[in-house]
């Protein structure tokens, strides 16, 4: 299977460049799998398709807001750092622009003082290993400093930072929200609740790398990049109920999904678990534990559409999208959403 294969026509101005409001007034495609049949609703909808003695698996991660500007002690040049992945005490790695600025030993000021660093070491690919360091707590520090680090695409200012957050993110360390859940408020998780639709919490912290592009023509060649997740006890013992009792195990976004069938893969069952993931799903992968997706628009030939072709059938999918294009639904982070039973 070809990368090109899952290439769509987008017209830029379907690229949503702010989030809707309410959050749950956005539209939703609703698809059905087996045919492939489509109907067009709106995200507050979706009770209308959930169960009594269904589950949804929720993605709790916070997104740090880990873009930092500041100055090189030196000469006082300026540069911008992005934080990816926490190493150990306040030692990071980062992503450094301009990079020739950022040499081992090379020391930065952020916010006026109030956080040093000290770039320690370069990765084979290009990142900084940082240490950092402030008075008191750090992430108090960079919640002073940072800003969210949106995606490329979208190029407005965003106004509240809670707006690329879940109504329910509480564990820091995502680079990028878990954007099929951005759509819920607190008063539609508590009528699905109402309804009998019992709800567990997976966390998987979302590394920049699933902005990547797949640059190999052959799908099968590409390299995920691996994120940390943690399946918890209770949202185990969850599904494993909800499997028990004839329920359908329903996954809020590709990193919920990416959890559920790491466990699976690695530990031959859904149990507590906790590790680093870099599963690739795409055509021809075997799901043991989904039944439903709520998702987003994703890039063309991007990892995120070929996990939801796999789930739901390529021509399924691109017909999904071409019809979602024609509809002008709004796309990617702050986009529609579509969900798939």
């Amino acid at each position: 299977m070809k990368t090109a294969d899952f290439y769509y026509d987008l017209p830029e101005e379907l690229i949503a460049q702010t989030p809707i409001e309410p959050r749950d007034s956005s539209r939703m495609l609703v698809m059905d799998r087996k045919s492939g049949a489509l109907q067009h609703k709106h995200f507050y909808d979706i009770t209308d398709y959930l169960h009594e003695g269904d589950c949804l698996i929720l993605n709790d991660s916070r997104v740090l807001p880990a873009r930092i500007y500041g100055t090189k002690d030196e000469t006082g040049a300026n540069v911008e750092f992005l934080l990816l992945r926490h190493i150990e005490s306040k030692r990071w790695e980062t992503l450094a622009k301009p990079g020739k600025k950022a040499k081992p030993g090379t020391r930065f000021s952020f916010g006026d003082g109030l956080m040093k660093a000290t770039v320690a070491d370069v990765t084979d690919d290009g990142n900084r290993i940082v240490d950092f360091e402030c008075e008191g707590n750090f992430y108090e520090a960079l919640d002073k400093l940072g800003q969210m680090p949106l995606p490329p695409y979208i190029h407005e200012k965003l106004k509240d930072k809670e707006r690329y957050q879940t109504v329910y993110s509480r564990e820091l360390g995502s680079a990028a929200a878990p954007t099929a859940g951005l759509h819920f408020t607190d008063g539609l998780l508590q009528k699905i609740k109402a309804k009998g639709v019992k709800i567990g919490f997976v966390t998987l912290h979302v590394g920049l790398g699933t902005f990547r592009p797949v640059k190999v023509d052959d799908v099968t060649k590409h390299h995920m990049h691996s994120e940390h997740y943690e399946l918890p006890k209770m949202t185990a013992d969850l599904i494993n109920e909800t499997k028990k009792n004839g329920g359908r195990v329903i996954s809020v976004g590709t990193t919920s999904c990416r959890t559920l069938e790491s466990v699976a893969k690695k530990e031959g069952c859904i149990c507590a678990s906790e590790g680093w993931t870099d599963i690739f799903i795409y055509p021809g992968f075997e799901f043991k534990v989904l039944d439903g997706l709520v998702t987003n628009f994703h890039l063309p030939e991007s990892t995120l559409i070929m996990l939801v072709s796999a789930f739901a059938g390529f021509d399924n999918v691109m017909n999904a999208y071409k019809t979602a294009v024609e509809e002008k639904y709004r796309f990617f982070s702050f986009g529609d959403s579509m969900i798939i039973l």
